[in-house]
């Protein structure tokens, strides 16, 4: 009777990355309780944007806590669509969601860097502070239906490619709605800028989405 090897697929770390981020989104309610109330209907009010898009407002603990809480949870996304598309190497080695959460975050700070370079070049920092707050504000919102997704993908369906579609859809929809609103609120400050702004979201915005999609097609 020969032995048969049996691969079992281990999700202890997915769990831990999971509970870790909720350490971090119950580190900001319990801490900075009226900014959260504030944050959680941010697609149907405002406020949060207004009352904290402030000098100092990207250094503050509530918002550091949300971007890493949306990290942990976006790195985690892409993995496990990586893996529902066939597209990770046998085994499942951790070692590759880390490098996807590195490559996030040093996406990410780059591309803060470049948004805020580009608002000293044009005097015009205050204006880009804040539609990059409003943009994290909206990212870090989704996170929450990421999140969800996660938890699904991991414990319920492990290759729904459904679940991945319909988060993609509501993390697509919530960033929309927050562009919108925030085109409608700097209108008239950004119409001198028309020409570089329509130049900044081809280049930023659409093309690393544009390469995403191109990747999981082939």
């Amino acid at each position: 009777m020969n032995p048969i090897e049996k691969t079992i697929i281990s999700i202890d770390w997915m769990t831990l990355m999971l509970f870790a981020s909720l350490v971090v989104l119950a580190l900001g309610k319990y801490l900075y309780h009226k900014k959260f109330l504030n944050f959680i209907i941010l697609p149907f009010n405002d406020k949060y944007i207004l009352l904290h898009n402030k000098k100092g407002q990207f250094s503050h603990w509530f918002h550091l806590l949300l971007t890493l809480f949306q990290l942990i949870n976006i790195s985690l996304f892409l993995y496990l669509t990586l893996r529902a598309f066939s597209l990770l190497p046998e085994g499942e080695s951790p070692t590759i969601y880390f490098i996807l959460l590195g490559s996030l975050a040093l996406f990410e700070l780059a591309k803060f860097l470049v948004q805020m370079f580009t608002g000293f070049v044009f005097n015009s920092m205050g204006l880009i502070g804040g539609l990059i707050f409003g943009k994290m504000s909206y990212l870090n919102y989704s996170s929450l239906i990421v999140l969800l997704a996660n938890i699904l993908l991991i414990y319920i369906s492990t290759s729904s490619k459904t679940i991945i579609y319909i988060a993609i859809i509501c993390i697509l929809l919530i960033n929309i709605i927050g562009t919108a609103k925030l085109l409608k609120n700097y209108q008239k400050a950004l119409f001198p800028y028309f020409v570089y702004f329509i130049l900044y979201l081809c280049a930023l915005e659409i093309a690393p989405l544009v390469l995403i999609g191109s990747y999981l097609k082939g």
